[in-house]
C-alpha cells in the first residue's frame, strides 16, 4: 500500500545528534592532544564516537528512503551529513597518526588546531540547534570560516617552520602529515557550513 500521508521522521533530531557526537569527538581530540596520555584509551573512545556517527549517518540515510518529504532537498540533507562525517573520520584519522607515527608529543600547532576544530564544531552544533527555525544561524556560520580561514594561515606556518626549523625528516613527514588531516577536517566543517548557507538561501 502507498503511503500518500508525509510521515514525520524528526530529521531535525538527527542532525542534532550527529552535530553533538561531532563536537564530541573534537573535544576528545583536543583533549588528547594537550593530556597527551593514556593514547590507546583515547583513541578508542574517539573510534567509538566514530562508530556513532556512522549509526547515525546510516538512519538518516533510512529515513530518506522511507519518506515521503523532506525537511530539506535530499541532495542537500546527503551532502551535509557526508561533511560531518568526513569531520569526524578526519578526527579518528589525526588521533590515530599519533599512535601510528609515535609522535613523542604534539606541537604548539596541533594544539591550536585542534582548539580551532572544536570551535567549529561548537557553531556547526549552535547552527544545526536552530536550524529547524531557520533563525540567527548566519553569525555561526561566519564563524566557522573564520576559523576555517585561521587555520590555513596556521597550517601555513606550522609547515614552513618544519622546513627551516632543523627538523630530522623523519619528523618533517610525521607533522606535516598529521596538519594535512587536521586541516581536512577543518575544511570539511566548513564544507558542512556551506551547505547550511545553501539550506538557508533556498527556504
Amino acid at each position: 500500500m502507498v503511503r500518500l500521508i508525509p510521515r514525520d521522521e524528526k530529521f531535525f533530531d538527527l542532525f542534532v545528534e550527529d552535530g553533538q557526537n561531532l563536537l564530541a569527538a573534537a573535544r576528545k581530540l583536543e583533549e588528547l592532544i594537550v593530556g597527551y596520555d593514556r593514547l590507546e584509551e583515547r583513541i578508542a573512545e574517539i573510534q567509538a564516537l566514530e562508530k556513532k556517527g556512522d549509526q547515525i549517518d546510516t538512519e538518516v540515510m533510512v529515513r530518506l528512503e522511507r519518506s515521503f518529504t523532506t525537511p530539506f532537498d535530499r541532495e542537500d540533507i546527503h551532502e551535509f551529513v557526508n561533511y560531518l562525517d568526513d569531520v569526524v573520520d578526519n578526527i579518528q584519522a589525526a588521533a590515530e597518526t599519533f599512535q601510528i607515527y609515535g609522535i613523542d608529543r604534539p606541537t604548539d600547532e596541533t594544539r591550536e588546531m585542534a582548539a580551532i576544530l572544536t570551535g567549529q564544531a561548537s557553531q556547526l552544533l549552535e547552527a544545526i540547534e536552530k536550524l529547524e527555525s531557520g533563525k540567527d544561524i548566519a553569525q555561526h556560520l561566519a564563524t566557522v570560516h573564520e576559523l576555517e580561514h585561521k587555520a590555513d594561515q596556521l597550517s601555513r606556518s606550522a609547515i614552513g617552520r618544519l622546513f627551516r626549523g632543523g627538523w630530522e625528516p623523519l619528523e618533517v613527514i610525521k607533522f606535516r602529515d598529521l596538519y594535512s588531516t587536521l586541516e581536512e577536517a577543518i575544511d570539511a566543517a566548513e564544507d558542512a557550513a556551506e551547505v547550511i548557507e545553501r539550506i538557508l538561501a533556498k527556504a
